[in-house]
């Protein structure tokens, strides 16, 4: 396997783990305690990358961040370079496409909360930022734990997103699934086959780790 390809897949998963938890932990917060229909086109926002194409997304992020566009010649005027055909453009592509494999499972764990927890808190004088770190954050581990592992691996297996945005370029935006690409394309089934167990196994170790975390009960 490539050794090359490896690192750039392993960097991008983790990046745009670390940027998902990040960024989608209080969006999604925000979307389990909000009201009205501006929550839900929200959340049908975050969703979108589950039902199109990822050739949508990627052809619409390489024509916005393109010259054509007034934000594409921004970025190329402070940057010196488009982001598309580069790590950046990669990591916004695949945080976007894999924004609800981070914030549903969010919005979820934060759902599953008892409410008595927080109330009782703010009865012994808590703030809802203390609250918010010192008891939702460590109720809703579990599905941060799954938002993590779902993000990384759907980022190690992301191909249409990153080839569209990307490109294929050995060292700088060729990731394993797009090595795999290029192997079966050569006719090299012996190489694609290894590359494809190893995805394989490291899809299934980490959706056992996600699956058997022991369920947690709360009082409804």
């Amino acid at each position: 396997m490539d050794p090359q390809a490896i690192g750039l897949t392993l960097r991008l998963a983790a990046t745009t783990t670390a940027l998902l938890l990040t960024l989608g932990t209080p969006l999604a917060w925000w979307i389990a305690n909000g009201r009205g229909p501006f929550r839900a086109m929200v959340q049908a926002i975050v969703a979108l990358p589950l039902v199109l194409p990822p050739t949508v997304i990627g052809f619409y992020l390489l024509v916005g961040l393109g010259p054509t566009t007034a934000l594409g010649r921004a970025v190329i005027h402070l940057l010196g370079h488009p982001l598309a055909f580069s790590f950046a453009g990669l990591l916004i592509g695949s945080t976007l496409f894999s924004a609800p494999f981070a914030i549903l499972p969010l919005v979820a764990g934060f759902q599953s909360i008892g409410t008595e927890y927080v109330e009782a808190a703010a009865l012994l004088g808590a703030s809802p930022l203390r609250s918010f770190f010192d008891i939702t954050l460590p109720l809703a581990r579990p599905a941060i734990l799954s938002a993590a592992v779902l993000v990384f691996l759907h980022t190690v297996g992301e191909f249409g997103v990153v080839l569209m945005v990307g490109g294929n370029i050995p060292g700088t935006t060729q990731t394993l699934s797009i090595s795999l690409f290029d192997l079966v394309e050569d006719g090299r089934y012996p190489e694609a086959n290894r590359i494809s167990i190893a995805l394989l196994t490291v899809a299934i170790l980490g959706l056992a780790l996600v699956y058997a975390r022991p369920q947690r009960r709360h009082l409804a």
